[in-house]
C-alpha cells in the first residue's frame, strides 16, 4: 500500500484521458506551445474534498503559475468542467 500524501496513491491514469485534460486546458486556457502544462490526480485528505480530484497546473513562460482544481477523478473530467474551472472567478 502506497502512500501519497495522507491517502491512497492514485490509480495510473490512463494516457489518453491525460492528453485529452491537457488539449482542453491548453485550449481553455489559450496558452501558446511555450507553456508547460500539467495535469494531475490527488488524493484529498481533508473530509470536505470529494476524494480524488484533478489538478490543472499552467505554467505560461513569464508569468505567474496557477493552480486549477476539479472535485473529479481525471477519466470524470469533462471539457466543460474544464472551461469552467478555467473561467475568470
Amino acid at each position: 500500500m502506497a502512500l501519497f500524501g495522507f491517502g491512497r496513491r492514485p490509480s495510473p491514469v490512463d494516457l489518453a484521458v491525460r492528453e485529452r485534460l491537457l488539449a482542453w486546458t491548453r485550449a481553455g486556457a489559450g496558452l501558446g506551445a511555450d507553456a508547460v502544462v500539467k495535469v494531475n490526480e490527488i488524493v484529498c485528505a481533508d473530509p470536505a474534498c470529494p476524494g480524488l480530484e484533478t489538478v490543472l497546473l499552467l505554467m505560461p513562460k513569464g508569468a505567474a503559475t496557477r493552480a486549477v482544481k476539479i472535485g473529479k477523478p481525471m477519466a470524470e473530467v469533462t471539457d466543460d468542467d474544464v472551461r469552467r474551472a478555467l473561467a475568470p472567478a
